[in-house]
């Protein structure tokens, strides 16, 4: 069981696939606009091989600069978790790039280090970009592990603009001691943190990282990045607490929006629209042409919005998302809720409605979620077999 639970940590499920099925096409249409998926490999600090992608429009505008926002996959993720991602900003002039992490989906290594070792391989990314002259401001968005990933990586880089991060763990020792109790190993305490000190040595031997010492509670006091917090208020794996603890230490600009589901639920169209207007306001992005007005579809109430920022571009390209099933050259351009069975084609034929947005910077936020996408909390179960 030990052994079992000690690659839960390091060595979960890992996707296998084929980035021609399962990433967007290398050429795409989206909103009435044509978009290209760039793959590229970087080396890190260890010098292994990292898997990327980034999607920028086709061709890219000229004389001038696009923001990027790096989406970061959680434990048993990869490129793919980023579909939906390139689906809600690509129309508001943000590009996206995103990456199989060391130990994950194509990229080298053979174990994950649930953020410790990721957020180097984030740091190798920032300078990629960082290189580019047509990136401007970079964002940041991670879920599970890589929300923990962004986090740390953040609070030693204080230029990125702003961060979503959905489903944070605040401590990795309590977040294991907390699996004990909620799938019902029936081991006395004392049994358990020896337990837990054995796979601390395994651990470090191995992945090279001390269990102990990943902590956001440490870093969130010395972080001014703009946060948003997402998490389900159902969720058991990894409870809504985590995002609780670390927000009330962070002393950025900071908002929790919570909403029905669980750690695997895909996430609601709310929650999606939060984020796109969360970006575009710290992300400061081109304002998008749209040849006809459109109107304003629901009131943004008290959401401040930034000195400079149009407040009608805002409504105008959250419209333009609404519309863009009727665009998209495939079949539909519907935010996709990335699945390990299902590929792109698969995805653009998935068409659901949108919802109304909370204001983002009001009262906590929920809605009801009945999706599945993400596996995290079921590995766990897969992994290791509780009783």
């Amino acid at each position: 069981m030990i052994e079992q639970f000690i690659n839960f940590v390091i060595r979960p499920p890992r996707a296998d696939y084929n980035p021609d099925q399962y990433l967007w096409e290398r050429e795409f249409s989206l909103a009435g606009r044509t978009y290209q998926r760039q793959d590229l490999e970087l080396k890190n600090a260890r010098g292994y091989t990292l898997k990327c992608s980034h999607y920028l429009p086709s061709p890219f505008p000229e004389d001038t600069s696009l923001p990027c926002v790096i989406y970061c996959h959680g434990n048993s993720g990869c490129r793919a978790d980023a579909n939906e991602a390139a689906v809600i900003l690509l129309p508001s002039n943000i590009t996206v790039f995103t990456l199989d992490f060391l130990g994950s989906g194509l990229s080298d290594g053979d174990y994950v280090s649930l953020g410790w070792h990721e957020k180097d391989d984030l740091k190798i990314v920032v300078s990629h970009l960082r290189s580019n002259k047509q990136i401007s401001r970079i964002g940041l968005w991670g879920r599970s592990m890589g929300a923990v990933t962004s986090l740390l990586y953040g609070a030693e880089d204080p230029s990125i603009a702003g961060m979503v991060l959905d489903s944070a763990f605040s401590n990795l020792y309590n977040l294991m001691m907390e699996l004990v109790d909620v799938y019902k190993i029936r081991l006395p305490k004392f049994t358990v943190k020896m337990a837990v000190q054995y796979m601390r040595r395994v651990i470090e031997k191995k992945a090279k990282f001390d269990i102990m010492k990943l902590n956001c509670i440490l870093v969130a006091p010395k972080t001014f990045i703009p946060v948003l917090f997402g998490h389900a208020s159902d969720e058991k794996f990894i409870q809504p607490r985590h995002s609780d603890l670390i927000s009330e230490s962070y002393v950025g600009d900071k908002n929790i929006i919570k909403f029905d589901g669980d750690h695997n639920s895909s996430r609601p169209q709310f929650f999606y629209d939060s984020v796109s207007i969360f970006f575009y306001n710290v992300l400061r992005p081109p304002q998008v042409s749209i040849a006809d007005k459109l109107e304003k579809y629901y009131d943004l109430g008290d959401l401040k919005l930034g000195s400079g920022v149009d407040e009608s571009v805002l409504y105008e390209i959250l419209s333009s998302l609404r519309s863009a099933t009727t665009d998209a050259a495939s079949s539909s351009s519907a935010f996709p809720t990335v699945s390990a069975t299902k590929s792109v084609t698969e995805l653009l034929s998935e068409v659901g409605p949108l919802t109304d947005v909370d204001p983002l910077f009001g009262e906590e936020t929920k809605d009801d979620n009945d999706g599945i996408g993400h596996d995290e909390a079921a590995d766990v179960q897969n992994t290791v077999k509780l009783r």
